[in-house]
């Protein structure tokens, strides 16, 4: 165990270096691997893992869903979703940010990614919310914040890294993020309320659209309803009906995205031989980014486990007969903790190695926990000093600053805490579709 935790702080100290996390916890397994086997064995076992990774066909999804997601992108559907909720809601006090938030949550469930979610957003929704006299703290608030959701509303990118790390199905881990995804949009909701009434000049009202414009902007949203119904609906079996079966496995449902998407920004003229070696050659630099730490990740979790961390954990907690639940929240204040300095990937391919088999030791569901670490990730994004969601948006909008932004989403970031509470107080909120799957 001693072995362990010297590791763990090594991780921590070459992070906090600037170290890339993936030659971090690759370069501390391989010492620890050496230190507990030699070091023929460690280069052994890393070399394994990594020619595993390289020819593993369910990692696959990792680049599938990182393509349909740019695809998404260059096809400009985020434009519509956010007009169409700009139609329901704009005409309300703080009604654009409220459409910045819902359309963010649509945006979400056909990207995956938050960083994408917040980058891509910003540019459709900040340009009116400036138009209409928001101020730049609420407007740049409820889209950092609206971005979180790209990380829990399926299909999500880093559920799929969970899911891969702790070999929990991905298909469970998509569907138990729905309910928790639409109660996050829902509190962000509230929270936007709650500004715009401690003060209305935050967030006045827009124009109201009337029923004819409503209908048309919904009309306009069916590629996303069509893609979102494509993807999730064959992944659970929706599709599924005589004498057609589309059921599909979490990478046929990736690659059915994908090719969607493409499909999609190709109909609509948004592509060209340029741009498709751009999404192109993106996917391939952000895939291989994840790979190299995903492998790292396993080579430290081979020391970590070897060492015998794990098990020594679970002996203190059942020596000093303390509570799981207890054991819970001592997780999450480490998440919060290191959600201040750490950016959200690195903080769950450090920990989830060294937590999970713990959780499942004591019994809780894989899956329940799969989603509470993924909000907690969530509000490291909107924390500060790191809140790389913040950062993101400062780098595009340019002209507001960080401390402006913090500001604008203490509210936000506030109601995640509540919203962290609520699951684990009722694990049923996210465990409710899951279990009417079946095994």
């Amino acid at each position: 165990m001693t072995e362990a935790l010297i590791g763990f702080a090594a991780v921590l100290g070459l992070v906090l270096l600037r170290v890339p996390i993936a030659f971090a916890m690759g370069l501390v397994g391989i010492i620890g691997l050496a230190e507990q086997r030699n070091m023929r064995a460690a280069l052994s076992q890393t070399a394994r893992l990594t020619i595993d990774a390289a020819q593993d066909y369910g990692l696959s999804v990792v680049p599938l869903f990182i393509l349909m997601g740019l695809f998404v992108n260059k096809g400009g559907l985020s434009r519509e979703l956010y007009n169409v909720s700009n139609a329901f809601l704009g005409h309300l006090r703080g009604g654009l940010a409220m459409a910045t938030i819902v359309a963010c949550g649509g945006f979400s469930a056909i990207c995956g990614s938050s960083l994408a979610t917040a980058a891509t957003m910003s540019k459709v929704a900040m340009p009116q919310m400036r138009r209409y006299g928001y101020t730049d703290s609420l407007s740049t608030a409820s889209i950092a914040a609206g971005g979180t959701l790209g990380i829990l509303i399926p299909p999500s990118v880093i559920l799929v890294i969970y899911g891969l790390l702790t070999e929990t199905s991905i298909g469970k881990l998509f569907i138990a993020g729905v309910i928790p995804g639409l109660l996050g949009i829902t509190l962000y909701l509230c929270a936007v309320a709650w500004t715009v009434t401690r003060n209305p000049a935050a967030g006045p009202a827009g124009e109201r659209t009337d029923w004819g414009g409503r209908l048309r902007a919904v009309r306009d949203v069916w590629a996303v309803l069509l893609l979102f119904f494509l993807v999730i609906g064959g992944l659970y079996g929706a599709l599924d009906f005589y004498p057609i079966n589309l059921t599909f496995s979490p990478t046929e449902a990736a690659g059915m995205g994908a090719m969607g998407a493409f499909l999609i920004a190709l109909s609509r003229g948004t592509l060209n031989l340029k741009s498709i070696f751009e999404v192109l050659r993106e996917t391939t630099n952000t895939s291989a980014s994840l790979f190299s730490v995903l492998i790292g990740a396993w080579v430290f979790s081979n020391f970590v486990n070897i060492a015998g961390l794990p098990e020594a954990l679970l002996e203190i907690v059942t020596a000093n007969a303390v509570s799981p639940w207890m054991v819970i929240l001592m997780i999450l204040a480490i998440y919060l903790a290191l959600g201040c300095v750490f950016e959200s990937l690195s903080m769950l391919l450090l920990t989830v190695p060294i937590f999970f088999p713990l959780i499942v030791s004591l019994g809780f569901d894989p899956v329940w926990f799969g989603i509470i670490v993924v909000v907690a990730v969530e509000i490291s994004l909107i924390t500060p000093p790191v809140g790389l969601n913040v950062f993101i948006l400062k780098g595009v909008v340019g002209d507001v600053s960080t401390g402006t932004i913090f500001r604008g989403v203490t509210p936000f970031w506030v109601v995640d805490i509540i919203r962290l509470a609520l699951l684990v107080a009722f694990p049923a909120i996210a465990l409710l579709l899951p279990n009417s799957m079946g095994p």
